[in-house]
Protein backbone atom coordinates (compact mmCIF):
# COMPACT_ATOMS: atom_id res chain seq x y z
CA UNK A 1 0.00 0.00 0.00
CA UNK A 2 1.34 3.41 -0.96
CA UNK A 3 0.82 6.30 1.48
CA UNK A 4 1.42 10.03 1.40
CA UNK A 5 2.20 11.50 4.81
CA UNK A 6 1.88 15.28 5.09
CA UNK A 7 3.22 16.42 8.47
CA UNK A 8 5.21 19.60 9.10
CA UNK A 9 6.86 18.41 12.33
CA UNK A 10 9.86 16.57 10.93
CA UNK A 11 10.57 14.41 13.99
CA UNK A 12 6.96 13.18 14.10
CA UNK A 13 7.03 12.63 10.34
CA UNK A 14 10.22 10.57 10.60
CA UNK A 15 8.77 8.45 13.43
CA UNK A 16 5.51 7.80 11.57
CA UNK A 17 7.36 7.01 8.35
CA UNK A 18 9.56 4.49 10.17
CA UNK A 19 6.50 2.82 11.73
CA UNK A 20 4.69 2.56 8.40
CA UNK A 21 7.76 1.25 6.59
CA UNK A 22 8.34 -1.32 9.35
CA UNK A 23 4.81 -2.55 8.59
CA UNK A 24 5.58 -2.86 4.86
CA UNK A 25 3.94 0.34 3.62
CA UNK A 26 5.52 2.50 0.96
CA UNK A 27 5.57 6.08 2.28
CA UNK A 28 6.32 9.46 0.75
CA UNK A 29 6.61 12.26 3.31
CA UNK A 30 6.05 15.96 2.64
CA UNK A 31 6.17 18.89 5.03
CA UNK A 32 3.63 21.42 3.72
CA UNK A 33 0.23 21.52 2.10
CA UNK A 34 1.37 22.73 -1.32
CA UNK A 35 3.72 19.77 -1.69
CA UNK A 36 0.99 17.40 -0.49
CA UNK A 37 -1.40 18.69 -3.15
CA UNK A 38 1.27 18.45 -5.84
CA UNK A 39 2.15 14.85 -4.93
CA UNK A 40 -1.50 13.80 -4.77
CA UNK A 41 -2.26 15.34 -8.16
CA UNK A 42 0.74 13.79 -9.93
CA UNK A 43 1.05 10.31 -8.38
CA UNK A 44 -1.29 7.52 -7.29
CA UNK A 45 -1.68 6.83 -3.57
CA UNK A 46 -3.87 4.36 -1.71
CA UNK A 47 -4.26 6.80 1.20
CA UNK A 48 -3.15 10.23 2.36
CA UNK A 49 -2.57 11.24 5.96
CA UNK A 50 -2.90 15.02 6.15
CA UNK A 51 -1.99 17.22 9.10
CA UNK A 52 -4.69 19.82 9.65
CA UNK A 53 -2.31 22.72 10.41
CA UNK A 54 0.57 22.89 7.92
CA UNK A 55 2.52 25.72 6.29
CA UNK A 56 1.32 27.11 2.94
CA UNK A 57 -1.98 25.16 2.95
CA UNK A 58 -3.88 23.23 5.61
CA UNK A 59 -4.78 19.57 5.25
CA UNK A 60 -8.44 20.57 4.92
CA UNK A 61 -7.61 22.95 2.05
CA UNK A 62 -5.66 20.17 0.31
CA UNK A 63 -8.65 17.87 0.60
CA UNK A 64 -11.06 20.55 -0.66
CA UNK A 65 -8.89 21.22 -3.71
CA UNK A 66 -8.64 17.50 -4.50
CA UNK A 67 -12.39 17.08 -4.29
CA UNK A 68 -13.20 20.08 -6.51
Amino acid sequence: MRLLLAEDEKELSAALTAIFKHNNYSVDAVYNGEDALDYLQTDLYDAAILDIMMPKMSGLEVLQKLRS
